[in-house]
């Protein structure tokens, strides 16, 4: 008797499988394919994301075990272990970054009237950082970091308006945060909010030529002299509002212009900051407020150490599991995950604790970086 659609069948649904199905169609994923397809492929990786498979012998046996059903939800066949291997293996990652990409921008529709963390602003914000992961330097010998270890850095610039990110790199460790400026294709109009790891002047000054507006913190010491100062209420925490000019030679000839450098006074925790940015209109509280809420970019990396299903990177030495390596996290309801298959091994690993989940961290620490 027919009881309506399974709840995996009804999540796929929401699938753009038109767009999906020209995607492939333009990298040829199912030329020579005779039992899975890339459609099939994606719906069996799916179902092992959100029933938290561990190993492609679970995703077998799991499906094996709703043989009655898996018609119904997508399947025409069994899913093979091996079949499933070398698909991820042998396909085009270039179907998956582009179905990302589409996924993305539907998603960012469904936010753009939203607001920032209660900062009323019709431009785009996002927040730019970069998360080290630690790797077995005997699996990972590609990717070297320090003498024992291997590492990659995930750079990611989230779209703060439904935390959703906009830009993904995978590098190796030792790549400095400051290169993945280089990276992005500037967006006229938008807040880029970063810490001070990105603070490059040379750089700084491309996105303001570019037409965007960026927020971060200076370094310290830092050799500017005052050009104008604005009326600020102490009251509010705002020390100082000034536009300053660079002193150092080479470093005046990378930002020739006027910068505003804000001091600011955390009344909960007493710690004193200081902000540049190169929009001169906002209110001095906006602008503190939007560095505040590039915590959401930390919120996003925290969530990666335990929301991802699947446990497949395979640590040696005393060290043990630190991170999973696997899928993006579902940090709120729409997320998407750029993975190039046959970059990294799928290896059984141990189960980690389950956290509580990730903190709100104390005020300081939401400034600390």
């Amino acid at each position: 008797m027919y009881v309506g659609k399974t709840l995996f069948a009804q999540l796929m649904e929401f699938v753009p499988w038109t767009s999906f199905a020209r995607i492939v169609n333009r990298y040829g994923g199912n030329s020579g394919v005779r039992t899975l397809t890339c459609a099939e492929q994606f719906r069996a990786m799916a179902f092992a994301q959100l029933t938290w498979r561990e190993s492609l012998r679970d995703i077998e046996v799991s499906l094996s075990a709703n043989a009655s059903k898996l018609y119904a939800m997508g399947f025409r066949a069994a899913v093979k272990r091996s079949t499933l291997a070398d698909a991820n293996e042998s396909r085009d990652w270039r179907i998956w970054s582009d179905l990302a990409a589409v996924l993305t921008r539907r998603a960012r529709k469904l936010y753009v009237g939203d607001a920032v963390l209660g900062v009323e602003l019709d431009n785009t914000v996002y927040a730019l950082d970069s998360s080290t992961i630690d790797l077995c330097l005997s699996l990972f010998s590609w990717a070297p970091f320090r003498s024992t270890k291997a590492a990659i850095k995930l750079h990611t610039l989230l779209d703060l308006r439904g935390a959703i990110p906009a830009f993904i790199h995978i590098s190796g460790g030792k790549l400095h945060d400051v290169n993945a400026l280089d990276m992005l294709v500037i967006e006229a109009g938008a807040f880029y909010v970063m810490d001070r790891g990105y603070v490059d002047f040379a750089r700084l000054h491309a996105l303001q030529q570019a037409g965007a507006f960026f927020v971060t913190r200076a370094k310290s010491p830092m050799d500017a002299r005052r050009v104008y100062s604005a009326a600020t209420d102490r009251g509010t925490g705002i020390i100082s509002d000034q536009q300053v000019m660079l002193n150092g030679h080479y470093s005046a000839k990378k930002y020739p212009q006027h910068l505003r450098r804000i001091r600011f006074k955390d009344p909960e925790s007493g710690k004193t900051l200081v902000f540049l940015t190169n929009h001169m209109a906002l209110p001095a509280l906006t602008i503190a407020a939007l560095y505040k809420s590039r915590w959401q970019v930390e919120l996003f990396f925290d969530c990666l150490s335990y929301c991802t299903p699947s446990y497949v990177i395979e640590y040696q030495g005393p060290a043990g599991p630190r991170r999973e390596l696997t899928g993006l996290a579902r940090h709120g309801r729409r997320e998407i995950h750029r993975d190039r298959p046959g970059e990294w091994s799928t290896a059984r690993c141990g189960r980690l604790a389950w956290p509580q989940g990730p903190s709100g961290g104390s005020v300081a620490a939401r400034w600390s970086a």
